[in-house]
């Protein structure tokens, strides 16, 4: 318990992410907000399935005008959704989508938590979510997470046939049995040398409207909760509130109205004690709840009803009396959280400035940091800094030096990191994650939202009133011409960090490929050697080179002449180095987006070497980015020309250069200007060009008109990545031209065949193909392909966006096809095969 105690006080005074200065309250309404949540011991605790799956305005107003201790637990980090802002999927969309729910958190005061269950994108029923995230595994998460936060009340997101998504439906299944599980010592017995049973007050379903509660089996009246409304203290709604906590799943397109008035929710009883009138009836809210706390609660209530906002520090001796008494306790959970959030409001009512910068983003291991560390009282209460402690075993550095009100007391300092230090990879993508959950052995990082800071410092404070210390961490100060002061995540990162330039690499025969991979130094004087780690009957030439980087951030780039032999199949490929006896085979994947810190995974530096019988005409396609994917790069690597086309070379570019042209994932969606430019874009086609249209979101009429005769996108999609495909039109060139299509290639495919299928279409379209999910009706709207004048219109919401970068063999042949579909106008001798 004392290292998830010491966690708990990581996460709650230390801002990990790019803002002027800090997350700790400082004005007078947050602190006096702090002090009231000081005088509350109820908390609840809200499970749903993904980001964005969580009630904002009930977290909101539970966490800041009921002033409990909520979080909302989703059981995904959200990897298999769709990405409006960029390329990332799968790990990255997750670590993404992370954030954007801890700035979501940041905004409604709640916490958060994760299971290690992994989205694998839409499903249909709950039985297969859970077959597909283990549900013991699943489970036991749901039931350390109980544990740990013991919650009063549980509040469901969905209902166990209530959810039109089986992660939804799932979510609630886990939750209901978590609810009693978590109380039985049988259950998960490895837990409990770490934490104790616990039984929730209650499990609850927020059913929104009063109509959804007679879904539920015959239950006891609902209890209504107002979220609308408005806090003085705040200047503002919960429900607006709400709207901007929402607004920060940017890579959802989530953006929310700020709701202002009257704003009712509901919630129906699943299991535990019934509740008349309140979600918190019979509950025990006061510190009368924690035996022998009762003083500390009474002189916790007096600090915050006699709170002065002119003179904040004038609570100080009340704080430090009421943690004195906590302090002498015995171990208690309400007392660790409590100790921490007193901790955390006497420095703010002092003002306390206290922070680690370096201009440094990040070191190696072994490597050594400098520092500096500074302290300010921005008050009259007398501090005195008795000591600061470094990490790493460092010796503790002997100050006692009075904090004058006002001035800034700053040190330098140097530490060496440890040769064994992890890298700054999320703790859940160390180790190779299974088919459905992360591998995720250290039992207390479990639930945990994000990592660790890696380098942190302790203070350690002493006053007339009481001790205290205050661990931080270690952070890059950047200043920003625009945005000014910028505090973010200092990193740990390997010595050399390789990026191979073409992760997919095709090769339709035995010729040879350049593959390139380049060499970024994090230290100074790296040498060593470079070389490809190849699958069996591929060879490069040449075998190895020599490298040497003198400085920091050096790089240098290495090409080898690879080829298959005739026995070779399609597999993996890795650079590395070896640096003295010492192998490194890392790359660097960031993302960086201003409503969330800038986000560093370090997968393995491989790709795969893709060798299929491929051939294709055209030479040159143009591609109109949408929300972002990785396509281009796999059209380029079947031999074609690829220019992105701009806004303006859409309205008045010469698009008759191009033998095809291509619209992105959701183009439609995040182009207007498509709309605008439709005509432009058919009378291409009708001159003999031919278009591709990728998957469109059908919301806010941004998928009418896509094509050159009637077309309606629905929200189908065929979600068994190994559903049945049904060939509606053997001999159509789709399928003949110039490469034969078989059942074969579509094995392999990933998470899912596609998605918003068109459900109806002008009789002028061809339907090629057809799938659909067990128990589902046919799908085949989902390439459907129409001349249109001298060119061909094809639509496509078989998802290539996600099959071409895994390198999905079928995929790649079947998509040459698509691009190889040409009009009159195409030049016989533009037909070639690589």
């Amino acid at each position: 318990m004392i290292r998830r105690t010491f966690s708990l006080l990581l996460i709650f005074l230390v801002p990990q992410f790019a803002i002027p200065q800090s997350s700790v309250p400082r004005d007078a309404a947050e602190i006096r907000l702090a002090l009231k949540k000081l005088t509350v011991l109820g908390s609840v605790l809200y499970i749903g399935a993904h980001p964005d799956d969580e009630n904002t305005a009930i977290l909101a107003t539970l966490a800041q005008e009921r002033c409990y201790r909520t979080a909302y637990l989703s059981i995904t980090r959200g990897e298999g959704g769709q990405n409006l802002l960029g390329p990332e999927q799968g790990e990255m969309l997750g670590l993404i989508r992370t954030q954007e729910l801890l700035a979501a958190r940041r905004i409604d005061g709640a916490e958060q938590f994760f299971t290690r269950a992994i989205d694998f994108g839409f499903s249909k029923t709950p039985e297969e979510t859970l077959r597909f995230w283990g549900k013991e595994k699943t489970l036991a998460d749901v039931v350390w997470i109980i544990r740990t936060f013991r919650p009063d009340v549980i509040i469901t997101r969905f209902t166990p046939t209530l959810g039109g998504h089986g992660n939804h439906t799932a979510s609630a299944i886990l939750a209901d049995e978590a609810f009693r599980a978590a109380a039985d010592p049988s259950r998960f017995p490895e837990q409990l040398q770490f934490t104790s049973p616990w039984q929730a007050k209650r499990i609850v379903w927020n059913g929104f409207r009063p109509l959804q509660t007679d879904t539920l089996r015959n239950a006891p009246p609902t209890v209504t909760m107002d979220v609308g409304s408005y806090s003085p203290l705040l200047g503002k709604s919960f429900t607006e509130i709400a709207g901007e906590g929402r607004t920060m799943h940017k890579s959802q397109g989530m953006g929310a109205g700020q709701n202002r008035g009257e704003s009712s929710n509901y919630f129906q009883y699943v299991d535990g004690d019934t509740a008349a009138k309140d979600l918190f009836d019979g509950i025990n809210t006061g510190w009368s709840r924690v035996y022998g706390a009762e003083t500390a609660g009474i002189i916790l209530d007096e600090a915050s009803r006699t709170f002065d906002d002119t003179a904040p520090e004038k609570s100080i001796p009340k704080l430090f009396n009421a943690l004195n008494l906590l302090n002498t306790l015995p171990p208690d959970p309400w007392c660790s959280v409590k100790k921490e959030n007193i901790t955390q409001a006497i420095l703010s009512c002092a003002g306390v400035w206290i922070d680690a910068v370096t201009p440094e983003n990040a070191a190696s291991p072994g490597g050594e940091v400098k520092f500096a560390a500074t302290i300010i009282n921005r008050t009259s209460y007398p501090f005195l800094l008795e000591r600061l402690t470094l990490p790493f075993g460092g010796a503790d550095t002997l100050l006692r030096t009075q904090l004058e009100r006002n001035k800034p007391v700053r040190s330098m300092f140097t530490v060496r990191l440890p040769d064994q230090i992890n890298e700054s990879q999320p703790y859940w993508l160390r180790e190779k994650p299974g088919t459905g959950s992360y591998a995720v052995s250290n039992q207390l990082l479990v639930g945990q939202p994000e990592n660790v800071p890696p380098v942190m410092i302790t203070l350690h404070l002493s006053s007339p009133d009481g001790k205290l210390s205050v661990t931080f961490p270690l952070r890059q100060r950047v200043i920003d011409p625009i945005d000014g002061e910028l505090l973010r995540p200092f990193e740990i990162v390997p010595p050399v960090i390789i990026n191979v330039q073409n992760p997919i690499v095709l090769f339709p025969d035995l010729s040879e490929r350049k593959i390139s991979i380049s060499l970024k130094s994090s230290i100074s004087n790296a040498r060593g050697i470079a070389r490809l780690r190849l699958p069996d009957f591929w060879a490069a030439v040449p075998e190895h080179y020599e490298f040497q980087l003198k400085n920091k951030g050096d790089e240098q780039t290495f090409t080898f002449s690879v080829h298959p032999l005739k026995s070779a199949v399609s597999g993996i490929f890795s650079g590395e180095v070896e640096i003295g006896k010492t192998i490194i085979n890392r790359s660097i994947q960031t993302a960086q987006y201003k409503h969330i810190p800038p986000q560093t995974i370090f997968p393995p530096a491989e790709g795969k070497l893709l060798k299929a019988d491929l051939r294709k005409t055209g030479s040159t396609a143009g591609y109109l980015m949408g929300a972002g994917d990785e396509v281009p790069a796999a059209i380029r690597q079947m031999g074609f020309s690829v220019a992105l086309l701009s806004d303006a070379e859409i309205a008045e570019g010469n698009l008759d250069r191009f033998d095809v042209i291509v619209a992105g994932v959701r183009a439609y969606n995040t182009r207007p200007l498509l709309r605008l430019h439709q005509e432009r874009l058919m009378d291409y086609v009708k001159r003999g060009g031919t278009y591709i249209v990728q998957y469109v979101s059908p919301q806010r009429n941004e998928a009418e008109n896509v094509g050159p005769y009637p077309l309606t996108i629905s929200r189908s999609r065929v979600a068994e990545e190994d559903a049945r495909i049904s060939f509606l039109n053997r001999n159509h060139p789709v399928m003949t031209t110039p490469n034969k299509i078989s059942d074969e290639d579509f094995n392999g495919w990933i998470q899912e065949r596609g998605l918003y299928f068109a459900d109806r279409w002008d009789a002028k379209y061809d339907s090629v193909l057809s799938c659909h999910d067990t128990n589902e009706p046919d799908r085949a709207g989902g390439l459907l392909t129409a001349h249109y004048g001298k060119g061909y219109y094809v639509f496509c919401a078989y998802a290539f966006f996600r099959q071409l970068p895994a390198g999905v063999e079928g995929a790649y042949r079947l998509f040459a096809n698509i691009l190889s579909l040409h009009g009159d106008r195409r030049r016989s001798t533009k037909t070639g095969s690589r």
